[in-house]
């Protein structure tokens, strides 16, 4: 695996980004067109079935969104704890939660510092992930 930096931070994943991303679009547009060519003969069946598929597919969004904001306490909690581990103080609350996801990638050595940084002069997420100088990785999101 290459060094994770900033350039390449972000992560795909294939089977949900593409997989299922376009599997549930194409049943999308097929279930649409099911249900504009028989609404007229087959009412009940077309707004089922076009129920069904957008139910299944909100569904799976939010599922998607819950996994994410389980990740996301999940880092601000190891995050402020590295902090009090760091400095014996706890973390301001002026940070926002994707300042705190943002500084996970500040290697212990510049995590305190760039914390005192980012509520000095409110750096936006980017800005702060530009800002670390030695990359710390995250192999782990999804």
């Amino acid at each position: 695996m290459k060094p994770q930096n900033y350039e390449n931070h972000s992560k795909v994943d294939p089977v949900f980004h593409v997989g299922i991303a376009l599997s549930a679009l194409i049943t999308l547009i097929l279930t649409i067109t099911f249900f504009v060519k028989n609404v007229g003969t087959e009412t009940l069946l077309s707004f089922v079935v076009l129920l069904v598929v957008i139910t299944l597919i909100l569904v799976g969004v939010r599922l998607r969104t819950y996994a994410l904001q389980v990740q996301d306490r999940v880092i601000r909690a190891e995050e402020q704890f590295r902090y009090y581990r760091l400095t014996g103080n706890e973390m301001d609350s002026r940070l926002s939660l994707k300042q705190i996801i943002a500084l996970r990638f500040a290697p212990d050595e510049e995590f305190p510092a760039l914390v005192e940084r980012t509520l000095a002069e409110n750096l936006t997420p980017n800005d702060i992930k530009k800002a670390v100088q030695n990359w710390r990785a995250d192999h782990h999101r999804v």
